[in-house]
């Protein structure tokens, strides 16, 4: 098998923006917030290119004081874009999202990472870093959607158990949906880059199926803390 990795040329590089470059187009046509999308396009282009640097620095660092300060700037960051949608009380709302994520996100990262891979050093950045990356974004992207949906839900008058059965489930939407299309529709990053490699895809896809199932456990529990804690000033009996 081969193991060589193709480098990527600035002109094959530049040929991925023409996609995203239509979509644009038809978003300004159509009046869809071009502006946010392309934003967050330039923006993704400076992040990525700067954390690559960044992560050559960390990497050669190898210190357990700079993992837990770069931990602790994802969980920071994360929050605050988890809670962008809130309308009211943003303030709380993202202290909240800051213990759920922190609780769910360090909680699953631990154990797959001590007892799962079997990490060696206990702190190594390479398998750290990445890992924490994406089981952040799992919570981030679960208590956002369900900070949103909770706020919808009780704005309307609904019964807490009711808001939170419904802001759950919508939580839960995306990672579920890649729960059923991950083999057959998909084959996530991780399962693709460790391909590309060179790594056998047998060996990709047991690694793949850690991060699936971290990532859905720890969604589900941040979503989960963060609507219990949101509820805890307007809890009320009902049925769950």
């Amino acid at each position: 098998m081969n193991t060589t990795v193709p480098t990527i040329s600035a002109v094959g590089l530049t040929l991925t923006f023409l996609p995203a470059i239509l979509a644009l187009a038809i978003m300004h046509r159509w009046r869809a917030g071009a502006q946010t999308a392309l934003y967050a396009t330039i923006r993704m282009l400076v992040q990525l290119t700067l954390i690559g640097y960044v992560l050559i620095a960390i990497f050669e660092a190898d210190h357990l004081g700079v993992i837990a300060l770069v931990l602790a700037i994802m969980l920071v960051i994360s929050s605050w874009i988890a809670v962008r949608t809130v309308r009211a009380g943003r303030r709380r709302a993202y202290w909240l999202a800051l213990a759920a994520i922190t609780i769910a996100g360090l909680g699953t990262l631990g154990p797959v990472t001590q007892f799962v891979i079997g990490v060696e050093p206990w702190f190594s950045p390479r398998f750290v870093i990445p890992l924490a990356g994406m089981i952040f974004a799992s919570c981030m992207n679960a208590v956002s959607l369900a900070a949103e949906r909770f706020e919808a839900e009780t704005e309307r008058g609904v019964a807490y158990g009711q808001a939170r059965r419904a802001a759950l489930d919508t939580a839960l939407i995306p990672v579920v949906n890649s729960l059923f299309a991950v083999g057959l529709v998909s084959l996530p990053g991780m399962m693709t880059g460790q391909i590309l490699s060179g790594v056998s895809p047998l060996i990709a896809a047991k690694y793949q199926i850690v991060v699936m199932t971290t990532l859905f456990g720890a969604a589900g529990i941040a979503a989960a803390i963060y609507l219990y804690l949101a509820g805890s000033r307007t809890r009320q009996p009902d049925p769950v």
